[in-house]
């Protein structure tokens, strides 16, 4: 089991990275709310991990914190919800925001998350309810700005079609955010404009 890598962080196309360690290249998927406190390409990066083996794929899923890595652990032990539908709930909502959803029990807001529909969404509640304290403790200052343009919109639609949204609702929601200034701004605004509507 990989628990954390140490190395350079080589490509960054949301939600997938790649970490170089000694000169080995691990393919790793994160969350939206890890990506934004990434450093820059070619700096040293550490993710705490989560490995999954299938009988097809061997995926590694990395985390800034091992909060969020918490966080993810515990919703992926929710029947329903699959490490891919975990990334969209932790890249949509905060681990606060998520608590207060559970808590209010506000299916409406957790439906709107990607590949959540109303009884994954009711299943959130219940399930997470006596496990509020292990979500809690996500919530995170924005990103800062860059420069870009309409790439910046294509890379923002890309991820947020990674993440599970349909192409024209990807499109619809980074554009509601398009005056950000970085691509990791735009997909944050996106998808608080999509868990608040």
């Amino acid at each position: 089991m990989i628990a954390r890598l140490t190395g350079t962080l080589v490509q960054k196309t949301p939600p997938d990275l790649v970490i170089d360690v000694n000169g080995v290249g691990y393919l790793v998927a994160a969350p939206m709310s890890s990506i934004y406190h990434l450093p820059a390409l070619g700096e040293r990066v550490v993710l705490h991990t989560h490995m999954v083996v299938r009988e097809d794929a061997q995926l590694l899923f990395g985390f800034v914190t091992e909060t969020e890595r918490s966080q993810f652990q515990t919703l992926i032990k929710i029947s329903g919800v699959g490490p891919k539908v975990a990334l969209g709930v932790l890249s949509g909502m905060s681990g606060d925001e998520l608590a207060i959803a559970v808590q209010n029990e506000d299916a409406a807001a957790l439906s709107r998350l990607p590949g959540i529909g109303k009884k994954t969404a009711e299943r959130l509640i219940v399930e997470l309810k006596d496990k509020l304290g292990a979500i809690e403790g996500g919530a995170r200052a924005g990103a800062a700005p860059a420069a870009g343009g309409n790439a910046m919109l294509g890379e923002a639609c890309a991820a947020l079609e990674a993440l599970g949204y349909k192409a024209s609702d990807a499109l619809r929601m980074a554009k509601s955010a398009k005056d950000a200034g970085s691509v990791e701004e735009i997909i944050r605004l996106a998808l608080q404009s999509s868990v608040r509507r």
